[in-house]
């Protein structure tokens, strides 16, 4: 199948799938002409990548995981889930430094309001 039906059945934009591309994360076949050509199991691989991509996950970070995907062993798995471990604990990190931030601008909020107040009062 070509690109665009690619696009539309997996959801995705022609712009997605080429950066995909680019980043060694889904392979197509090309005409003599340049078109790429895909194969029906490039669906499911777009559907499996936009699910890495929600759940937080670079592309950097899917490569390492695909070979899990692509050569499922007990190693593979194993070592796939460790470094799932170690994304969730950046994102964990993340979280807590943007509550941290939420906290700050609820304190300088409520100075303003405080300031605002004494302005119509005083």
């Amino acid at each position: 199948m070509r690109i665009g039906e690619l696009s539309a059945r997996a959801g995705v934009s022609v712009r997605a799938l080429r950066y995909y591309e680019e980043q060694g994360l889904l392979t197509s076949a090309r005409s003599a002409s340049g078109q790429r050509h895909y194969t029906e199991a490039a669906v499911e691989r777009v559907v499996f990548l936009q699910r890495m991509y929600a759940a937080g996950l670079s592309s950097r970070t899917i490569t390492e995981l695909l070979p899990c995907v692509e050569s499922p062993s007990a190693e593979t798995s194993d070592a796939a889930l460790e470094r799932m471990a170690e994304e969730r604990d950046r994102l964990s990190e993340h979280i807590e430094d943007l509550i941290h931030t939420r906290n700050a601008l609820d304190g300088l909020m409520a100075v303003n309001r405080a300031h605002r107040e004494s302005l119509r009062t005083g």
